[in-house]
């Protein structure tokens, strides 16, 4: 199963000092059925674009969580197997929560598909995106729109071999 998880550069850095992305639970986003039926589409690879997103939402979230990590929104997309990614049933049918299944056990670096990240011409965005997101969980629409900002920018495709060069952004 293909799973997305959030991170940040730092949390990138570790990753890759580690090879691993952590011990689970591990918070990722996934093709579930709630974000299936949401997005109301067959069409899996739109699905999986929009698990990226809402990785990217929780990307977001950590780094409004970390004021020194660079303002860039970062993916991990990894293979994990069967049954060990699973929604939570009591957060199904929270639009906070489309998408996001648990992901039980170590997961190893060296199973990522890819990466994505934002470019450095999104750090402005996502910077203010960042310091706006509180505002907009609670219904500022001024807030919003700054959130969305940062959603404009498409996060970029990077090789796994291509970590250490992302790693490197960190610092």
């Amino acid at each position: 199963m293909r799973v997305y998880v959030p991170l940040t550069l730092p949390g990138l850095a570790e990753a890759y000092k580690t090879g691993e992305l952590g011990a689970g639970p591990l918070t990722a986003y996934a093709v579930t059925p709630a974000l299936r039926e949401w997005y109301l589409s067959d069409d899996i690879e739109e699905l999986e674009y929009a698990a990226l997103n809402r990785a990217a939402l929780a990307s977001l979230r950590l780094l409004a969580a970390d004021a020194t990590a660079a303002r860039r929104r970062v993916v991990v997309a990894v293979d994990v197997p069967d049954g060990t990614a699973s929604a939570d049933p009591d957060r199904g049918l929270d639009p906070a929560a489309l998408g996001e299944v648990r992901v039980t056990g170590t997961v190893p670096l060296a199973k990522a598909a890819a990466v994505h990240v934002d470019l450095d011409d999104a750090e402005a965005d996502v910077a203010a995106a960042a310091e706006a997101l509180e505002a907009a969980d609670r219904g500022d629409d001024d807030a919003r729109f700054v959130v969305d900002g940062a959603e404009d920018h498409e996060l970029l495709w990077y090789a796994t071999q291509e970590i250490p060069n992302l790693v490197g952004l960190a610092g």
